[in-house]
C-alpha cells in the first residue's frame, strides 16, 4: 500500500505573494488574508490537486524566511485560527498540507537573537547561534560578529549543533502537529543542514504522526545522501528540473532521459518541478511557449512526486532580477480564474487526476522505450500493468513505433478517452503524435 506522499499530486503555495501582502511586516494590526486562499482549495480539487505544500507561513520581518515567531502565522496573513480552518478545510478535500520549516537560520528579531543583543555573554542563548564573537559587530550593527547564510546578515545561522537548540525546533514542529494538524514539513536549505539533525528530526517526527513527510530543499549532490530510510522521504529534483526546461529548449530529449537513468534508484522518491517561488516561471524558461503542454506531460510521468507552482496552471510567466524576486511571486486572486483560464489549466487537470487515479505513476518503475532528440517514450510499471507516454517536441506530427514490452493486443489513451483504441501489433505501438504534444496510453491485458 503507498503512502499519501507517494501519490502525492502536489499544489506549491507563496502565500505572501499570492495574496499581495506588503513586503515588509510592520508588526501592526493582523490582516486575514486565508479567506483569498481557502477560495483556492475547490479549484485545486477539480485540478485533481491532493497536497500543498504552502510557505513560508511564520512570523517574519519581510520575505518569510527571516523568522520573528514560529509559533506565530505571519499577521500580515492572518492568525493561527485563519490557518487551522485551512488545513481543515484542505483534510475535508483530500488535501494534505506540507509547511516550510525554516530551522537553518532565523530573523534577527527572534527572541534569542535579542536576548544575545540585549545581554551579549550574559544571554542564555549565545549558544544558540553559530560564531557567536563578541569581539566585533556584525555589518548591521549588532553589538557581536555571527556566521549569516551566504553572508546575508538579516539572516543569523542556527548552531544545530546546541541540544537546547534542536530541542526547541522539535517542540515547534509537534506545536505545528497539534495545532494545525500539518502532515509533513519542506525543510528550507536541507543542502547545508546537519545530517545527525535530520537524522534526529526523522525519528521525532514519525512519532509525532503516522506518514509524517520530510522534503528537502537540496540543489546539487548526490540526492541519496539525504534521501534514506535514515533521513529525509524527499528532496527536491533541481537536476530533473533543470534537464526538462534545457532538453525541450535544445531539443535534446537525451539530456532528460539521461538524467532520469542516473537518478533512477530513488527517482521515484524526489519532489519533481518545472517551476517555483525561487526559480523563473517555466513559461518565461521555454524558448517556445508551445512546449509548456509536453513539459507538464513530463513532469507528470516520470518518477516523481510532481509539484504545480501557483499559476502555472494558467501559464503565468515571470522572471527574476538582480534584485528582486517579486515577478515570480505575483498576487493572483481567484477572482482572476476564468479570464486566466486557458487549454493548458484543463490539460492539468486531465494530469494531475490520471497520475493520482493510476498506481503506474506512484512507485512504479521506469523503463526508456525510444529515444530521438525529438521523440521520447517510455513506460512506467505497477506489476504487470504497464502506461507508456510518448512525447513529441517537434513543430510537425511524428510517427512513432514504440515497441511495447508486454503480451497484450491493445491500449487506451487516457488522456484523450475519445480516440479509438491503439492496436499493439508485432510487439509495437505505432502511432502519430502531434506536433509539441504527447500520448498517455495505458495497456490492455497485458503481462510480461
Amino acid at each position: 500500500m503507498s503512502t499519501w506522499y507517494e501519490r502525492g499530486v502536489f499544489y506549491h503555495m507563496y502565500p505572501l505573494g499570492m495574496t499581495g501582502a506588503p513586503k515588509h511586516n510592520e508588526g501592526t494590526e493582523i490582516t486575514h488574508r486565508f479567506d483569498e486562499l481557502n477560495r483556492y482549495i475547490p479549484h485545486l480539487s477539480q485540478l485533481g490537486f491532493n497536497a500543498i505544500y504552502i510557505g513560508p507561513l511564520f512570523e517574519s520581518s519581510s520575505h518569510g524566511y527571516d523568522t520573528r515567531d514560529y509559533k506565530l502565522v505571519d499577521r500580515r496573513l492572518g492568525d493561527n485560527r485563519d490557518f487551522k480552518e485551512f488545513v481543515a478545510l484542505c483534510h475535508r478535500s483530500g488535501i494534505k498540507v506540507v509547511v516550510d520549516g525554516v530551522f537553518n537560520h532565523t530573523g534577527r528579531e527572534f527572541f534569542a537573537f535579542r536576548d544575545i543583543c540585549e545581554k551579549r555573554w550574559d544571554s542564555p542563548y549565545k549558544d544558540w547561534y553559530k560564531g557567536v564573537n563578541f569581539d566585533w559587530q556584525s555589518p548591521l550593527g549588532d553589538p557581536f560578529g555571527f556566521e549569516a547564510w551566504q553572508g546575508h546578515f538579516e539572516l543569523p545561522c542556527l548552531n544545530l549543533f546546541n541540544p537546547a537548540v534542536r530541542q526547541y525546533l522539535f517542540d515547534v514542529i509537534l506545536f505545528w502537529v497539534n495545532e494545525f494538524d500539518i502532515d509533513g514539513i519542506r525543510l528550507d536549505c536541507a543542502n547545508v543542514l546537519d545530517f545527525n539533525f535530520m537524522k534526529e528530526l526523522r525519528r521525532e517526527t514519525a512519532a509525532m504522526k503516522e506518514d509524517f513527510w520530510l522534503m528537502g530543499e537540496v540543489i546539487h549532490g548526490d540526492y541519496s545522501r539525504w534521501v534514506n530510510p535514515e533521513m529525509l522521504h524527499s528532496v527536491t529534483n533541481y537536476e530533473l528540473h533543470k534537464s526538462i526546461y534545457s532538453g525541450f529548449n535544445d531539443h535534446n530529449f537525451f539530456e532528460i532521459a539521461h538524467n532520469v537513468r542516473r537518478l533512477e534508484a530513488i527517482g521515484r522518491e524526489l519532489y519533481t518541478f518545472v517551476d517555483n517561488h525561487d526559480e523563473d516561471r517555466i513559461a518565461s524558461k521555454l524558448t517556445k511557449r508551445g512546449h509548456l503542454a509536453p513539459v507538464y506531460m513530463c513532469l507528470f510521468t516520470l518518477p516523481g512526486i510532481p509539484s504545480v507552482y501557483y499559476g502555472g496552471e494558467w501559464g503565468v510567466e515571470g522572471k527574476r532580477t538582480r534584485t528582486s524576486d517579486d515577478d515570480l511571486r505575483p498576487a493572483i486572486s481567484m477572482d482572476q480564474a476564468e479570464a486566466l483560464h486557458c487549454p493548458l489549466t484543463g490539460l492539468i487537470g486531465k494530469l494531475g487526476h490520471i497520475h493520482s487515479e493510476n498506481p503506474e505513476f506512484h512507485a512504479g518503475r521506469y523503463q526508456e522505450l525510444l529515444l530521438t532528440n525529438r521523440q521520447y517514450a517510455y513506460g512506467r510499471w505497477d506489476g504487470d500493468s504497464l502506461i507508456v507516454t510518448a512525447l513529441n517536441s517537434d513543430d510537425n506530427p511524428a510517427s512513432m513505433s514504440i515497441p511495447v514490452p508486454v503480451n497484450a493486443d491493445t491500449a487506451v489513451h487516457l488522456l484523450e478517452p475519445e480516440l479509438e483504441e491503439v492496436p499493439i501489433e508485432n510487439g509495437k505501438i505505432n502511432l502519430t503524435v502531434p506536433g509539441n504534444w504527447g500520448a498517455i496510453l495505458k495497456i490492455k491485458g497485458g503481462s510480461k
